[in-house]
């Protein structure tokens, strides 16, 4: 039996972000994670886009945390030599039935408080980027991309310097809360035990519901209703045609195909969405169906006319945590602290998707000030 102070679940950009955070409050902080190295889930299998903020509702976990996520990230990386680019992304409508949606974008952005943000007409936007196609757009300044397992590798690093270790191979398989308010968890691998803490942050992303559902003594009723969508992704060979990330009007379920760059500047695109209809993520199949490049020609030539035949191969999959059916708003973040559940010392962190990359370093601050108030 081992006795920690805290224990994260999960050794992901949020997870790591959060033990780093409670290691240097001064707990002896441990992370489990099942994988055999660090970020080999959902945070390997994104776009590695740093979002500006301005899709999600004024208020919401989403919007306050990938705001402040993403002014803390900028700083972190610059202050840690992580390899980033501030982009830009222009937000593009493709007919005049878009324009308003274009405008909504914008004023929603605007609320938000994001900085940087500007409404184009198609002319202006074109002027910026010839290859494009549009009716107005919104020019996010602030988007960015970033090199994530370098990022993940300085958040190890921070959490190192300040004692705190990740064990990989180490699938947390229960976890019971203990009368005295700790927690004990059951972990397997190569050398199975059990390990007794005070602090539990489920930060298990794909598997944080099954985590939350196999720990005795939480109410079953708190668990929210959990599906998976995945996103694929296609590599572009053709030269590339843009400075900027180009994303169109948002779709159900995601931010909708869009063009990325690479820090070589190379072209990828994606993701869509598509909705699996379960909830175990040891079903996923990443594999990409090349059946699926005739959609996505047909979605980026909406806004890039100039996508040639021939450019575009299968690359990689990813795939979200949902805690919205198809068909039904959006669900926000969930981060299921004492205040909600009653138990000093846990947080669950549910739904965690996009922008839950460019969110990490926010997240981590929320959460060690949730258990702080409850210690």
């Amino acid at each position: 039996m081992i006795e920690t102070e805290a224990i994260v679940i999960g050794a992901g950009a949020v997870g790591l972000a959060c033990a780093a955070a409670l290691a240097r409050a001064g707990n002896e902080t441990l992370v489990l994670e099942s994988a055999l190295g660090i970020g080999t889930g959902t945070s390997a299998r994104n776009s590695e886009v740093i979002h500006a903020g301005l899709y999600y509702p004024t208020g919401s976990l989403r919007h306050r945390m990938c705001v402040a996520g993403r002014r803390q990230l900028y700083q972190w990386m610059e202050e840690r030599g992580v390899p980033y680019r501030k982009t830009g992304k222009l937000i593009v409508g493709t007919s005049d039935t878009q324009i308003p949606r274009m405008r909504s974008l914008f004023d929603q952005g605007t609320r938000n408080g994001v900085e940087g943000l500007h409404f184009l007409t198609g002319p202006d936007a074109m002027a910026l980027e010839p290859n494009l196609t549009c009716t107005a757009a919104v020019l996010s300044e602030e988007t960015g991309i970033l090199d994530s397992h370098a990022y993940m590798l300085s958040l190890q690093g921070d959490l190192e310097d300040h004692g705190g270790s990740v064990v990989v191979g180490a699938p947390v398989e229960t976890a019971e809360i203990l009368p005295d308010g700790r927690f004990c968890l059951n972990v397997g691998g190569a050398e199975p035990t059990s390990i007794i803490t005070r602090t539990l942050v489920n930060s298990a992303g794909l598997h944080a519901v099954r985590i939350a559902k196999q720990m005795d003594g939480y109410p079953p009723d708190l668990i929210p209703f959990f599906t998976l969508a995945k996103g694929n992704y296609f590599s572009c060979q053709a030269k590339t045609a843009f400075e900027r990330l180009i994303y169109p009007a948002p779709v159900e379920g995601g931010l909708g195909v869009h063009v990325t760059l690479d820090l070589g500047g190379r072209m990828r695109l994606g993701p869509d969405v598509e909705w699996l209809g379960h909830d175990n993520p040891d079903q996923i199949d990443y594999t990409v169906d090349l059946h699926r490049a005739a959609e996505f020609y047909d979605a980026v030539r909406q806004y890039w006319p100039g996508l040639p035949d021939g450019a575009i191969a299968a690359d990689y999959s990813g795939c979200r945590p949902k805690l919205s059916a198809p068909g039904d708003p959006a669900a926000d973040f969930r981060i299921d602290g004492p205040e909600f559940h009653g138990h000093a010392g846990l947080v669950h962190l549910f739904g965690i998707e996009s922008p839950g990359l460019t969110s990490s370093l926010a997240i981590a601050e929320d959460v060690a000030c949730r258990l702080s108030r409850h210690t």
